[in-house]
């Protein structure tokens, strides 16, 4: 992370320590990290593709950094009211440098901001090691102002580590500072 703020040195500052530690330790132990946000149910508005689409996609982007891919629809169903071909997500997959960044903005800044919260659950990582955070809207993100935003989503993150134990998993998320609850 760069230091905003030139006129303070790095040394005097204990918690950049702890961060470019963790950092390196995000690059070695992560495979990526996927963003993922559902458009399902604002299909029906009108004139979604035009209007609300590129919004989102410019919103996920200013929050990753990534410009994030559609996901269409593979077939369509009829029960859910989609056709083959219409875009029912975004995608963002993220690795290296803006994979560590993310997810250190995460611990540090997002999930603070999250509205009582507590911790997440065990349950949130599953038996391959991979930690999944449900964040019900956007707007818990430094990055995204809530008077300027004409849409409210969700997003879904994915952490994807190297190591597929749960186990090891766990206690590589506690070292680098993820709050997990205890059992």
């Amino acid at each position: 992370m760069k230091n905003k703020r030139p006129d303070i040195a790095k040394s005097a500052m204990p918690q950049y320590k702890s961060m470019d530690k963790n950092y390196e330790i995000i690059r070695k132990n992560f495979d990526k990290i996927v963003v993922n946000v559902g458009v399902g149910k604002m299909r029906s508005q009108g004139g979604f593709d035009e209007k609300v689409l590129p919004l989102i996609m410019k919103e996920l982007s200013e929050i990753t950094g990534q410009k994030p891919s559609p996901r269409p629809a593979k077939k369509s169903i009829a029960g859910f009211k989609t056709r083959e071909g219409e875009v029912l997500g975004l995608k963002v997959s993220l690795r290296e440098k803006r994979m560590a960044d993310f997810f250190l903005r995460i611990i540090n800044f997002v999930l603070p901001r999250v509205k009582d919260f507590r911790g997440l659950e065990l349950s949130n990582v599953d038996q391959n090691g991979n930690l999944n955070i449900g964040i019900r809207e956007q707007f818990v993100f430094p990055e995204i102002s809530a008077e300027k935003s004409k849409v409210n989503f969700g997003i879904q993150i994915t952490v994807v580590p190297n190591n597929k134990d749960r186990d090891k998993a766990i206690d590589l998320y506690r070292s680098i500072g993820v709050p997990l609850k205890k059992l």
